[in-house]
């Protein structure tokens, strides 16, 4: 019987053993020697006879932020270089260096970017944020945050911004579910008033001070 082992005769010759295929490791989707080339996968991760090609091509989408990015330099560049040589003493640079520079990163990274995308570089999907699609919109928070910047813009030259501000910090963590309103009443009144002396010391922007005008 095929398959089994036999004992040798004695004296005789020593048994036949039938000969077994190889095994192969990716069992019966594995390619065989003799298949041919393998087609390789395309970027939806679909296999074809243009797999290979289209993952070097790149996106369509990937090409549009490239473009996107490069008119973006080029429009900053231009804008730049209408730009007057209004140069003082206290500014021997002039406004034309700083836009340059930037628009010409811009279109520097716009063509590393397409260089990268032409050679098959793809983004990796973001892993990291736990978000259920399915969960329907908290539009009982959206409405509370909209009303906290209305109320704070409507309020702002009236009242100024300290009493503005306090109302909108203090609403927003309201509408996010923070429940300790004394705690957060004071930090508001904090955060307003480090805004409020930030912009008028450090910037020289001054807030609008409304019936705390004198006091402040």
């Amino acid at each position: 019987m095929t398959g089994r082992t036999t004992r040798p005769d004695p004296g005789g010759a020593p048994p036949a053993y039938p000969e077994r295929e190889p095994d192969r490791t990716g069992g019966d989707d594995a390619p065989r020697p003799d298949d041919g080339p393998q087609a390789a996968p395309g970027p939806d991760g679909a296999v074809g006879p243009g797999g290979r090609a289209a993952a070097r091509g790149g996106d369509r989408a990937q090409y549009g932020v490239c473009a996107f990015l490069a008119l973006v330099g080029g429009l900053v560049v231009a804008d730049a270089l209408r730009t007057g040589h209004a140069i003082s003493p206290a500014d021997p640079v002039g406004p034309k260096p700083v836009p340059i520079l930037l628009g010409a990163l811009l279109l520097v990274v716009a063509g590393v970017y397409a260089f990268d995308v032409a050679r098959g570089g793809r983004g990796e999907p973001e892993a990291g944020e736990d978000v259920d699609l399915t969960t329907p919109i908290d539009w009982r928070t959206v409405l509370l945050l909209i009303g906290a910047f209305l109320v704070n813009a409507v309020l702002i030259d009236r009242l100024g911004w300290v009493i503005s501000g306090t109302l909108l910090f203090w609403g927003s963590a309201f509408a996010l579910g923070n429940r300790h309103h004394v705690r957060n009443l004071l930090i508001a009144v904090a955060l307003s008033l480090v805004t409020f002396y930030t912009f008028a010391i450090g910037l020289g922007v001054s807030l609008p001070a409304g019936v705390l005008q004198g006091i402040l």
